[in-house]
C-alpha cells in the first residue's frame, strides 16, 4: 500500500513543490544561523531575526535586522555564503548538479521542477542548461574573488582577511545578495572606483539573466558557417537592462544635482549615480548613505527596485521583460497597432497577457504591503516604508536603516515579500491557479467602456 504522505505530495503542483522546497530551505538555513558556532562570542540572535536573515539570504535580498559583521563569525559568514549560493543559482539547479555528481537520473518530475524554478517555457535541454548556469556562475564568482582578494591586500593586514573579504564580496555581488562584512556595505570604498566597477560588473552578470550568459558564451565559442543569432529574449533583456541602467544613472544625478551632488566632482557624481542605478536592479549594495538622497531620488530608486532584474536570474521584482512588454504594448497601441513587433519578431499574445497579469498582481502586492506596513509601523515616514517594501519585493536589500527597528509582524511581512520576489509573481499565481480548463461554450460578446 502506498504511503498517504507520498500520494499527497504527488498531487502537489510543480510550483507548489518549488515553494515547499524553498520553505524547507528557509527552515534549514534558519537552523544553521541559530547554531552557536556561527556567532561571535557572547552574541545571541533571536529566532525571528535568524529566520529573517535566512530568508533574506535564500531570496538573495540582503535586508537584515542585525549587523552581519557584529553578529556572525567566519563560520556564520560561510553559512550565509552557502545560502546565498543556493538562492542565487536556484534550489533545483544545485539539486540537479548534486544528482548528476552522484550518477542519479533526472526524471520528468525533476525536469518540470527545474523548468518552474528557472522560469523556462519548455523542457528541452534543461539539464545541459543547469550545468552551464552552475559553471558560469562559479566561474564569474571565482574570477571576481581572485581580482578582489588580490586588490584587497592593500586594505587588509593579512592574506586570509583579504581573501575572506574578496570571496564574500564576489559571491554577494554576483548573486546580488547585498550582504557585506565590512559593516558599512561599500561606503568604505566610496572613493575607490576600481572596487565599485568590479562590483558593478558582477552585479550585472548576475542580474542580466542566465539564458543571456549562456548565449553570450555560445556566441564567443561559435564557429559555425552562418551568423550566430541571439534570441529575442536576450536582445530584449539586454536592451531594457542597459536603458534602465543609463536612464537611472541620469535621473539620479539630475534629481540630486542641487542636493547630494552639489559639492561632488564629476567622477564622484557619475560613479555614485551609476552604482546606485545598477545596484537598484537587485543588488542592495551601496557606495553612499542612501539617507542623504532627496525624497525624489529615493522614490526613483524604489521604482527601479520594483521593476527588478531579468527573468531567470538571481534577481526579483516584476522583471525587466515584464516592464518592457507593458511599455511596448502602450507604445504600439498608441500607434494604432494591435501587435508588438521588435527585432524582426512578434511577441506572442499570451506573453503580453501574462505581463499585464504580473504587473497588476505585483502592484496589488506592493501597494497592499505599503498600506499594511504603514498600519503596523505608523511612526515611520512613508518614503522609508515605500523604499523598504520595494527593496524586499525586488529582492534588492537596500535599506534606509529601519529594518532592525521593525516589529515582528512587520518583519514577517517583509520576509513574505522577499519570498514572493524570489519565486516571482508568475510562479505565485500558478500556486493558487487551478487547472486550466478550456471553455466548452461561449456567451455573446459585448463591448464595455474603457478609460
Amino acid at each position: 500500500m502506498k504511503d498517504p504522505g507520498k500520494i499527497k505530495a504527488l498531487k502537489l503542483s510543480t510550483f507548489q513543490l518549488i515553494v515547499m522546497l524553498y520553505l524547507t530551505g528557509a527552515l534549514f538555513s534558519t537552523g544553521l544561523l541559530l547554531l552557536p558556532i556561527a556567532h561571535k562570542p557572547g552574541i545571541d540572535i533571536s529566532v525571528i531575526d535568524a529566520a529573517f536573515v535566512a530568508v533574506s539570504a535564500l531570496s538573495v535580498t540582503g535586508l537584515s535586522p542585525v549587523s552581519i559583521v557584529d553578529t556572525f563569525n567566519t563560520v556564520g559568514y560561510f553559512f550565509i555564503l552557502c545560502i546565498l549560493q543556493v538562492g542565487g543559482v536556484g534550489i533545483m539547479t544545485l539539486s540537479s548538479i548534486i544528482w548528476i555528481l552522484f550518477g542519479k537520473r533526472i526524471g520528468m518530475r525533476e525536469r518540470q521542477l527545474i523548468m518552474a524554478d528557472q522560469n523556462r517555457t519548455d523542457l528541452a535541454g534543461l539539464v545541459r542548461l543547469m550545468i552551464e548556469i552552475f559553471l558560469l556562475i562559479l566561474g564569474i564568482e571565482a574570477v571576481g574573488a581572485l581580482i578582489l582578494s588580490t586588490y584587497f591586500l592593500q586594505y587588509y593586514p593579512t592574506v586570509q582577511e583579504a581573501f575572506l573579504h574578496g570571496v564574500f564580496a564576489s559571491i554577494s555581488a554576483t548573486t546580488n545578495g547585498g550582504f557585506d562584512i565590512t559593516g558599512n556595505s561599500l561606503i568604505v570604498f566610496a572613493n575607490d572606483y576600481f572596487v565599485q566597477f568590479i562590483n558593478m560588473i558582477l552585479i550585472v552578470l548576475g542580474a542580466i539573466g542566465f539564458p543571456v550568459l549562456v548565449e553570450i558564451k555560445d556566441y564567443l565559442t561559435y564557429r559555425g558557417p552562418v551568423r550566430f543569432q541571439f534570441s529575442l529574449f536576450t536582445k530584449l533583456t539586454t536592451t531594457v537592462y542597459a536603458i534602465l541602467a543609463v536612464v537611472g544613472t541620469v535621473l539620479i544625478y539630475l534629481l540630486d544635482r542641487h542636493h547630494f551632488f552639489v559639492n561632488k566632482t564629476w567622477h564622484e557624481s557619475f560613479f555614485y549615480s551609476a552604482f546606485q542605478s545598477i545596484a537598484a536592479r537587485s543588488a542592495g549594495l551601496t557606495s553612499v548613505d542612501l539617507n542623504e538622497f532627496s525624497t525624489a531620488t529615493l522614490l526613483l530608486i524604489s521604482t527601479l527596485m520594483f521593476i527588478g532584474a531579468s527573468p531567470s536570474s538571481v534577481g526579483g521584482g516584476l522583471r525587466t521583460t515584464t516592464f518592457a512588454i507593458a511599455i511596448l504594448s502602450v507604445y504600439f497601441y498608441a500607434r494604432g497597432k494591435n501587435t508588438i513587433k521588435i527585432f524582426n519578431r512578434e511577441v506572442h499574445p499570451v506573453d503580453v497577457q501574462r505581463a499585464f497579469v504580473v504587473i497588476t498582481t505585483g502592484f496589488f502586492i506592493w501597494g497592499g504591503s505599503i498600506i499594511f506596513l504603514s498600519f503596523l509601523e505608523p511612526a515611520l515616514p512613508t518614503v522609508k516604508i515605500i523604499f523598504e517594501v520595494s527593496s524586499a519585493f525586488g529582492t534588492t536589500g537596500s535599506s534606509l536603516g529601519i529594518t532592525s527597528d521593525l516589529s515582528t509582524s512587520a518583519k514577517i511581512l517583509l520576509m513574505t515579500l522577499m519570498f514572493i520576489g524570489r519565486i516571482g509573481v508568475f510562479s505565485l499565481l500558478f500556486i493558487v491557479r487551478g487547472k486550466e480548463i478550456k471553455d466548452s461554450y461561449n456567451f455573446p460578446k459585448e463591448r464595455i467602456l474603457i478609460g
